[in-house]
């Protein structure tokens, strides 16, 4: 709708995870770095926590986009909110296993068969698990006993959960499960500086050659969203969008200012 009237080839701040628009903060680039060493190094597991909205989502599609389709299999469960058979059951089918049969003996048979195989071809098994605060306690034992699946002291699979912060609380005392889980992070919002930088970035890879936020428009930006990514998407968005409908040239704190007293957004 605005994009002509600012000169952008895509929308700057959809709130999609696409790596493509990733902006790696000092906090995101230590994230995804630990994470391509949970996968790349056969971790077993591996945590990655971080308020609502901070990148979490974006961050496992980067790092997928970073790992070889030839080299690693990998199943995605953006749902676990299962009881322990059905979330075993939807482990088989993120991996692509059409038929999935309905005893947990055999859902684990095929699983092994699944994980052996790939070992004998070269390559690793990866399951994510975004969403996992909302695991189900009875699931998690589910989750410590994949993490067992080894060959001579080798990992067959790496699991990593993601999820907001009471996830740490919640397998807290799971002391064999947290063991299993050696590398973790936990995702912080945006300072000021970094805030600005991400807004000129998206901005840049939405094809603009200029910044249309004046410094004390993006003051405002950060101190009513604390830094929070998808929080400035959403504040910058629909400032474009009033901006465009006012014919301005560029989106000053008035608008800001208009946006937060309107109580648009939250």
């Amino acid at each position: 709708m605005y994009l002509s009237y600012w000169e952008f080839q895509k929308f700057p701040f959809e709130n999609v995870p696409d790596p493509n628009f990733l902006y790696l903060s000092r906090y995101h680039e230590e994230a995804l770095s630990r994470l391509l060493y949970i996968a790349l190094m056969r971790k077993g597991g591996g945590l990655l926590t971080g308020e609502i909205g901070c990148g979490k989502t974006t961050l496992t599609q980067a790092l997928l986009d970073r790992l070889s389709e030839d080299r690693f299999d990998v199943g995605l469960i953006t749902n676990p909110s299962l009881e322990p058979k059905e979330f075993l059951q939807e482990v088989l089918y993120r991996f692509n296993v059409s038929d999935v049969p309905k005893s947990k003996v055999e859902i684990l048979q095929i699983f092994n068969n699944r994980m052996f195989r790939n070992m004998k071809e070269g390559k690793e098994n990866l399951l994510i698990i975004d969403e996992a605060q909302t695991i189900q306690y009875a699931t998690f034992e589910e989750i410590r006993l994949l993490l067992n699946s080894r060959l001579n002291e080798r990992f067959l699979l790496t699991i990593i959960l993601v999820g907001q912060p009471e996830l740490r609380i919640k397998i807290k005392g799971m002391d064999q499960l947290e063991q299993r889980l050696p590398i973790r992070y936990h995702l912080i919002p945006f300072n000021f500086k970094e805030t600005a930088c991400y807004i000129i970035f998206r901005q840049k890879k939405a094809g603009s050659k200029r910044n249309v936020f004046s410094r004390q428009a993006v003051e405002r930006i950060y101190e009513h969203t604390k830094g929070v990514p998808r929080k400035i998407n959403n504040m910058c968005d629909l400032a474009l969008l009033i901006g465009y409908n006012q014919k301005r040239k560029i989106i000053a704190s008035k608008i800001i200012e208009n946006i937060i007293n309107d109580g648009a957004l939250l």
